[in-house]
């Protein structure tokens, strides 16, 4: 996996396929390889190049573990982009990646040509400070829990009822998470202390990059209500929810985001 230097860091990332660049940005605790499990074959089988990178904080890239913030964040973003004289491209993002992207289209929007922001928010309220908090405590606290607890929260909290419902279904998805658990890394530590701390919404007001909002439906950590009302804010933006998808949509329900993605990309003038 090659790395490049960017803003002091040392940023690891892929670069696969051949067309148009396609630029994905990941959320809190997961590295770029997440997306290669459904949407990276099929943006390559739809003709598209595909960048995705581990954001500081996720091995191998720095983890920058005494922290950043989300400039630090999507600076290194625009700056891969600037190393591989990507832009204009396409740019996605999901749950922190979104809150990157959303950022990105404000400070540097001549990167970006189109933009998907997945599972995203413009605003903050009690209930989601309360549970940063909550995992800040608990990560600062050397907590101990069981891999099956720690696997049976995670599904509660990101997975679709519908997900839930399914024996076959949550048990391939408890096994994974038992095997892959939350990230106990310092730079995810760092990662937890990026929060939207005031209201951006009225920011986004100024996004010019034509853009397609993803909401989940059954996402109990940043509810559809959050994107939709990115969606809202930002002029001329086309929102869309998938059913039966909770946090991970874009691993429950794979055909339908790729459908989704590929539909706005091929409406590019």
């Amino acid at each position: 996996m090659p790395s490049a230097r960017i803003n002091g860091i040392s940023l690891s990332y892929e670069d696969t396929g051949q067309g148009e660049p396609v630029v994905m940005v990941m959320g809190s605790g997961a590295g770029g390889r997440s997306w290669h499990l459904h949407q990276v074959p099929a943006l390559r089988s739809a003709g598209y190049r595909v960048i995705t990178f581990d954001n500081r904080g996720i091995p191998p890239t720095d983890a920058c573990a005494d922290g950043f913030t989300i400039d630090d964040l999507v600076a290194d973003t625009a700056g891969l982009i600037d190393h591989l004289g990507l832009g204009p491209c396409r740019l996605v993002g999901t749950s922190l990646g979104a809150h990157v992207a959303q950022e990105l289209c404000l400070a540097r929007p001549e990167l970006i040509s189109q933009v998907v922001l997945m599972a995203t928010r413009g605003r903050t309220d009690f209930m989601r400070r309360a549970h940063a908090r909550a995992e800040r405590e608990f990560h600062d606290s050397g907590g101990v829990m069981t891999p099956l607890y720690g696997a049976t929260l995670r599904a509660l909290q990101n997975l679709s009822p519908a997900t839930l419902r399914e024996d076959k279904e949550i048990q391939d998805w408890l096994d994974i998470f038992e095997v892959a658990p939350a990230s106990q890394l310092p730079g995810y530590r760092a990662q937890l202390d990026i929060d939207i701390t005031s209201d951006r919404l009225p920011a986004y007001r100024r996004i010019t990059t034509p853009c397609l909002v993803v909401g989940f439906a059954d996402d109990l950590v940043l509810p559809p209500h959050f994107s939709r009302e990115v969606a809202d804010a930002i002029p001329g933006s086309r929102y869309t929810e998938i059913e039966d998808a909770g946090h991970y949509g874009y691993l429950e329900r794979p055909d339908r985001v790729n459908a989704a993605l590929l539909e706005f990309f091929a409406q590019r003038g």
